[in-house]
């Protein structure tokens, strides 16, 4: 029996599809890399029984990443990124080991169903499982077809079955078209980047960002922004005048009219016109009117108009939206999230899905009085020839969902029942008085049919008061006239709603990307939130984006990234060769990249009126090695210590405190050794700042700090504290943290593992001395005799902190997932998370020692 292997693109995916297909008849298991689980079962394809292995990746399998030396931003010229630096397809995760996983579970398989997201990243999905994939599968013979990809936009039975029933082929060209973004964005991102974070860091210490970020999306993003900004700083209010008038239609009611030269700028005119129409008694109709009008219903949802209404009126921001609208999608309640469509197709079935709301609690009423008087046939939008509107697909409750999932989803499925609902109904009055020479209008609404606005009540026209019957000629009593003296008001900062929809206009990124571009920025420190989820420019955002205006323009204006991604697109539809796009492209920003570097003293100028230099900053902690005088410690990120009189900056941990670790000194270059601390619950360790940034041992990598340095007798080295291999990781080391007592930890100097033991001990200390069944180094504990946890009151005791029965009742591991699933073994261990005991098998050597080549020690958790 033939194999038919099937791939989705996240393991929730996988099983929903599995279970549609088999009818719910199939066996599961994890797979090796304990992230994806294999869906089996039988059935025929290509007309003979064959055996359906469905599986799943997690996202891209792949990554584009620079060669060796050209990730290290001090032995590369920013300027060779562009050409001269080779690219290589890395594993996206290599915790996840995917393309082993996928090869295992390929070898053997006679066919591979793909069924991928039906986007451009989906397709590039696509050929990374199949390089992963093809090389074990078996030798088609004759040339028979054996790779197929599986088209659908929701995850519904009827979804399902028809693309398995007309399976196609995935597309080259979209898959090259995000080859080329990636090569780009990775190219033009890290030159830019790396030149502008170097030489800005160097000089200021308080930009208070760890990376001075250039994409060529991210930035003409940032554009806008700040020009919202400088609009609102350039503004200059101007003050106006508008006359007011009150007519009395009875004893008890008023009307309030708009004068329809709107507002003069000259005072004296518009006391002028006041003093023509203030003695007047009486104001005549001069005409009426009655328009029947229809405020229509909205068009079919599409991704930026949904990331539109989430952030400004569920006060959701992009990321977070998209990212509930996938989790919604995985799980089958509405159809796939990333569509810039806005027209449904004829064959849709509108009346399956609105059946389905049939019965819902919140809007069943509306629901089967559309389906028992008939549907209207929604707008004609735009088609943009990848994926139906945003749609429910099934019935949810918000006790089922809760929180902004629920929200999200109600939004949803009220946008389409509204847009199959009929346009809103409604009349409009309108009456002109004359008082005086001049004229003076009001008008009111009366709806007469609410139609869409029934289920979107946020969207009807409001309540008005009636206005009386008249007809030309009738007067009414005039109760006052008043001038106004108003002021011209600056735009307000845009809102996150505001920047999606210049980012579409603009074709700035793309449904999928514009909430990552969004993220960056705010996570960069160019712009903060405010309240109404309105974008504020940083200084730092501020002086960046004047900075390319003053040296290129282009690289702020988001005319560049529009071409570009024009481009990109004519090659996802076989129109543009890849390669000339590409090289062309790099050609251009390379170009603007040596004039962006002969020019950045024009930036500089900027920087220096904002921010301080480092000599300025920070203040002092410890004392360098070289000229024994104090270091300021930098705060601001990244954090880092600055030696004023060397003119030396040396970086530090991020994500910490940096405090002074009893003025003890390295014995290599005489530099005072700090404490790097992430909290009292979590790790710390000593380091020296040069060794940190200037590795002394070639086993040694920079940022290392003492808890890895293979010192031989230095009393804060790996070789003095540690004590055996990590218990989750394969490379860590636990390392006994000597500042922690009396609460002592145990952490590991690679992953977050920490163990607290020993607690209210006296003393610990790593021995020579090691265990005889697994090597790991002994820990000698002294305790306080009234304290004193030990049995038959003893206050000292020995021993290995994995073998020894007396010393595993006190030891705790804390922030450690269970072992990872490749590399667990045995029966009977259990495979918990968070907390547990560690237990190590015989026959490994100490991994503590520099000559020991840190051997593995398979630690568990029992």
């Amino acid at each position: 029996m033939k194999t038919v292997l099937m791939v989705a693109e996240k393991p929730s995916l996988a099983q929903s599809i599995a279970k549609i297909l088999s009818r719910g008849s199939l066996s599961s298991h994890k797979g090796l890399n304990g992230a994806c689980s294999v869906h089996e079962y039988t059935g025929t394809f290509a007309g003979q029984p064959v055996r359906f292995k469905m599986t799943s990746v997690c996202g891209h399998v792949m990554t584009l990443d620079f060669l060796g030396k050209y990730n290290k931003w001090d032995k590369v010229d920013p300027a060779e990124l562009f050409s001269q630096a080779p690219t290589e397809k890395k594993e996206a995760n290599p915790k996840l080991n995917m393309v082993k996983f996928l090869q295992v579970e390929g070898r053997g398989c006679d066919y591979i169903v793909l069924w991928l997201d039906c986007d451009k990243e989906g397709e590039n999905i696509c050929f990374e499982v199949l390089d992963a994939v093809l090389p074990v599968m078996n030798k088609a013979y004759g040339g028979e077809k054996t790779v197929f990809r599986a088209r659908f936009s929701s995850i519904t039975d009827t979804d399902i079955c028809n693309a398995m029933a007309c399976l196609g082929e995935p597309d080259h060209n979209e898959a090259l078209s995000v080859d080329a973004r990636q090569e780009l964005d990775l190219r033009i991102g890290c030159a830019f980047t790396r030149f502008q974070t170097k030489y800005f860091q160097g000089k200021y210490g308080d930009l208070d960002s760890s990376l001075i970020s250039f994409g060529p999306c991210q930035t003409p993003t940032l554009g806008f922004c700040v020009e919202r900004h400088d609009k609102i700083q350039s503004f200059k209010p101007e003050t106006y005048w508008v006359l007011q008038a009150k007519v009395n239609t009875d004893k008890d009611r008023s009307l309030l009219l708009d004068w329809d030269r709107v507002r003069v700028f000259d005072r004296e005119i518009a006391q002028m016109f006041l003093n023509m129409t203030k003695l007047e008694k009486e104001a005549q109709v001069e005409a009426t009117s009655r328009k029947e009008k229809a405020k229509q219903r909205p068009l079919a949802l599409n991704t930026v108009e949904m990331l539109r209404v989430a952030s400004s009126s569920l006060g959701m921001g992009p990321q977070h939206a998209m990212q509930t609208a996938e989790r919604l999608y995985t799980q089958g309640y509405i159809s796939y999230p990333r569509t810039e469509t806005t027209h449904y197709p004829e064959n849709f079935d509108l009346k399956g899905s609105l059946r389905q709301q049939a019965n819902h609690p919140y809007w069943a009423d509306t629901v089967k009085r559309l389906l028992a008087e008939g549907i209207n046939r929604p707008r004609k939008g735009h088609d943009a020839g990848d994926h139906p509107p945003i749609t429910p697909m099934k019935s949810a409750t918000e006790a089922e969902l809760g929180g902004d999932a629920w929200r999200l989803y109600e939004y949803i499925t009220r946008h389409f029942i509204a847009t199959v609902s009929h346009d809103c109904k409604y009349l409009q009055s309108t009456i002109s008085f004359r008082i005086g020479p001049e004229l003076f209008t009001c008008s009111g609404k009366t709806v007469l049919s609410p139609g869409f606005t029934e289920i979107m009540p946020w969207q009807s026209v409001p309540l008005e008061e009636s206005l009386p019957t008249c007809q030309r000629g009738d007067t009414f009593p005039v109760g006052e006239v008043k001038m106004l003296e108003k002021q011209t008001s600056p735009p307000d900062y845009l809102t996150e709603a505001e920047l999606i929809t210049l980012m579409e206009k603009h074709g700035i990124g793309t449904d999928a990307s514009i909430p990552v571009h969004i993220n960056n920025i705010c996570q960069r420190n160019y712009v903060s939130v405010e309240s109404g989820r309105r974008l504020k420019p940083t200084n730092l955002g501020i002086v960046l984006v004047h900075g390319y205006y003053k040296i290129d323009a282009e690289l702020v204006l988001p005319t560049i990234r529009s071409a570009v991604e024009k481009q990109l697109n004519l090659i996802a539809q076989g129109k543009a060769d890849y390669r000339q796009v590409l090289g062309h492209t790099l050609d251009v920003f390379k170009r603007k990249f040596h004039y962006f570097v002969d020019s950045i003293a024009g930036m500089d100028e900027l920087m220096e009126v904002s921010f301080s230099p480092l000599a300025a900053t920070g203040k002092p902690l410890s004392r360098c090695g070289r000229c024994h005088r104090f270091m300021k410690y930098i705060q601001a990120k990244p954090s880092r210590l600055h030696c004023s009189h060397c003119d030396e900056t040396y970086t530090l941990p991020q994500n910490g405190t940096i405090k002074l670790y009893k003025e003890l000194r390295c014995p290599l270059d005489d530099f005072e050794l700090v404490l790097w601390s992430s909290g009292s619950r979590g790790k710390s360790y000593p380091l020296c700042p040069y060794c940190y940034n200037h590795p002394p041992f070639r086993d040694m990598k920079k940022g290392m700090g003492c808890n890895e340095c293979t010192h031989p007798s230095c009393q804060h080295s790996l070789s003095m504290l540690g004590i055996g291999q990590c218990v989750e990781c394969e490379s860590g080391v636990l390392v006994l943290d000597p500042t922690s007592g009396p609460k002592w930890k145990v952490a590991c100097n690679k992953c977050s593992v920490v163990a607290h033991c020993f607690e209210n001990a006296h003393r610990v200390r790593v021995s020579t001395d090691t265990c005889s069944v697994c090597e790991a180094a002994l820990l000698d504990v002294d305790f306080n005799k009234a304290k004193s946890p030990l049995p038959g009151d003893e206050t000292q005791h020995m021993g290995c902190v994995f073998c020894d029965p007396v010393f595993q009742e006190l030891v705790e591991l804390k922030h450690a997932a269970s072992c990872h699933p490749m590399h667990r073994g045995g029966p009977g261990r259990r495979q918990g998370r968070g907390r547990g005991r560690a237990r190590r098998p015989p026959g490994k050597p100490n991994p503590r020692r520099p000559k020991d080549k840190m051997s593995a020690l398979a630690a568990y958790f029992v």
